[in-house]
């Protein structure tokens, strides 16, 4: 069984190598090229083995349920490490077409993508403030009317507002409306006419929270009689006065 696995990760990275090191040297392709070709050089070889072991596999059964073959155990063992392999090779194919599309320019653009999750530490935060953990008594971690959910709540509608929002709008204040088809790949506009809209839903879904909490002016009596009652319940060890 080991010595199938061993196989296995010795000849899938080394077919990758030997491919990449031959395209570089023999060929005169660049890394990227040569990365790019290698990994689907190896996954194509992947894949007519598998092909060929399962063409073997069915061929030799006659009984669907019952029979068995050798090479069903052996060649997934075999074939194991090259799931491990093809991650690597997926995430380094990637980022050589990322450089490729980019051409090495539109780092500020990038710069202001990633800028969007500075919201995300305040919604988190404004999460874990209204959701008690399990272990908690009812009523004893709301978080809601505190001051510092207050101030978090503000500074999330700030921060979603200026780094979701506003952020569309700010990339292509710069260019030209009738020239963005022309300047921006395709992709760049599909993907800013969908998340757009969903920055939009949910600032509006926040800005209702927001005006729910401002209007209810505190815990009401109800409800504070309602988590005394709970936290004074027999489960958790204590009793009213009569």
């Amino acid at each position: 069984m080991l010595a199938l696995m061993a196989a296995g990760c010795v000849f899938f990275p080394g077919v990758f190598l030997l491919s990449k090191h031959a395209l570089k040297h023999m060929m005169g392709w660049s890394r990227g090229e040569a990365d790019i070709v290698s990994a689907r050089l190896v996954s194509s070889i992947q894949a007519i083995m598998a092909s060929t072991a399962g063409f073997i596999i069915t061929s030799s059964c006659r009984d669907v349920m019952e029979d068995s073959h050798w090479l069903t155990d052996n060649y997934i063992l075999f074939a194991t490490p090259y799931f491990a392999y093809d991650i690597y090779a997926m995430f380094l194919c990637y980022c050589h077409r990322l450089q490729m599309w980019r051409q090495g320019k539109g780092d500020f653009f990038q710069g202001v993508l990633f800028l969007a999750e500075l919201s995300t530490p305040f919604v988190c935060l404004g999460k874990v403030l209204i959701q008690p953990p399990y272990f908690l008594p009812c009523g004893q971690y709301r978080q809601q009317h505190t001051v510092l959910h207050k101030v978090n709540g503000v500074l999330m509608l700030i921060a979603f507002f200026c780094c979701r929002v506003l952020l569309f709008p700010y990339l292509y204040a710069s260019i030209p409306v009738y020239v963005v088809p022309l300047v921006a790949p395709w992709q760049c506009n599909l993907g800013a006419a969908l998340l757009w809209p969903l920055q939009l839903y949910w600032f509006t879904l926040i800005c209702r929270g927001a005006l729910r909490l401002s209007a209810a002016g505190g815990c009401s009596k109800s409800t504070c009689k309602a988590d005394n009652d709970c936290c004074l319940s027999s489960s958790n060890g204590c009793r009213k006065r009569t």
